[in-house]
Parts: C-alpha cells; sequence; structure tokens
C-alpha cells in the first residue's frame, strides 16, 4: 500500500460520463448490468466513490459509508462505488469479489468495475477512498475526503461528506474548506 493524497479537481468541473458493469444489480431497481451516468439524471446530488475491497482505508468508513448512503438516498442523493483497481494483481478487488462484498455489507448503491481504469483516469481520482459530490447539473461542489478519522485514529462519521451535502441540498452550493482524501494508491496497472 503506498499512502496517497487525492490530486484536487477544479470544483465546477463536469462529471465525466461511464458506462460500467455492477457487481450489485439488483441495488437500485434498473434492470441493466451496466450503470451509467445518465441513469442518475433525476438525483439532486451524484456521489461518485473511488473505493475497492482491500484498502484498509476504505474498510475504515465502509460501515459509515452504508448508513451516509442510506441517510441521503432518502433526501435525493445518490451514490455510486467505483473500484479501478487491477484484479490481476489484487484479487481481492475482482468483479466476483466485489459483488460479494456489496452483498456482505449491503450496499445500498451500486458498486461498479472500471477494468480499463479509464473512468479513474477521466475523474483524476488517486486514493481509495476519494469522494466527488456533484450537483444536479453534475458539476462538481466537493472532492476529498470521508472526513478526518484514518485506520485506527478515531470513529468514522462521514462528517466531510455529510456536511457536503448538507449544504448542497439546502442552498444548492458548497462553501465549507475542503481536504484531499488520503488512502491507498489506486492500484495502476
Amino acid at each position: 500500500m503506498a499512502l496517497t493524497y487525492s490530486q484536487m479537481t477544479a470544483l465546477g468541473t463536469e462529471a465525466p460520463a461511464f458506462d460500467l458493469p455492477v457487481a450489485n444489480p439488483q441495488v437500485d431497481g434498473i434492470e441493466r448490468n451496466t450503470r451509467s451516468l445518465d441513469d442518475y439524471t433525476g438525483a439532486e446530488a451524484l456521489v461518485v466513490v473511488f473505493m475497492c475491497n482491500h484498502c484498509p482505508y476504505v474498510v475504515h468508513v465502509e460501515e459509515a459509508l452504508v448508513e451516509v448512503a442510506n441517510d441521503y438516498q432518502a433526501r435525493g442523493a445518490r451514490f455510486v462505488g467505483i473500484s479501478s483497481n487491477d484484479a490481476r494483481q489484487y484479487p481481492a478487488d475482482s468483479f466476483e469479489n466485489m459483488a460479494q462484498r456489496a452483498h456482505q455489507k449491503n450496499y445500498p448503491f451500486a458498486y461498479l468495475y472500471d477494468e480499463s481504469q479509464q473512468v479513474a483516469k477521466a475523474y483524476g481520482a488517486a486514493c481509495t477512498p476519494e469522494f466527488f459530490i456533484y450537483d444536479a447539473g453534475r458539476r462538481l461542489v466537493y472532492q476529498g475526503r470521508f472526513d478526518e478519522t484514518r485506520p485506527g485514529l478515531g470513529t468514522p462519521t462521514g462528517h466531510d461528506v455529510r456536511q457536503a451535502l448538507d449544504e448542497l441540498l439546502a442552498t444548492g452550493t458548497v462553501t465549507m474548506d475542503q481536504f484531499p482524501a488520503m488512502g491507498c494508491n489506486i492500484k495502476w496497472r
């Protein structure tokens, strides 16, 4: 594991398109084995999380992420998890293991596999977990960390993501300070 910080993308950047296989297709009522950016056009906010199965930083926030997703999906936000890791070098992050993990942890959001790693590159993702929040027009309003905790240092709450979503859903903008995500580097080929 190489400790990596996110490279901050300019706020206002449009969400890059994606169309990726979903490991847990039963989760959101869409009857396809892929999900695309267009599937979320009605959402007031879209949270794109670059994550994986084996990263200790993801494992640290995973239960709190499920809680945050459940809380905010009820308020009009949608969440999408994307794993872009090279599963040949990191078999724990294979599509089959993603499906098992999503089921085991009861993910309330689609967990997508970016095998080509082109989506991670388009978003400028560098680490896991890394959060990108887009407004209803799919413009970036937040990028960075889940909260200030780290494995072994605090109990995750999702404070930063919650604050960004609260601001966005209440006012249409996010004015809070934003801090880079910190975690395992994406496992590039």
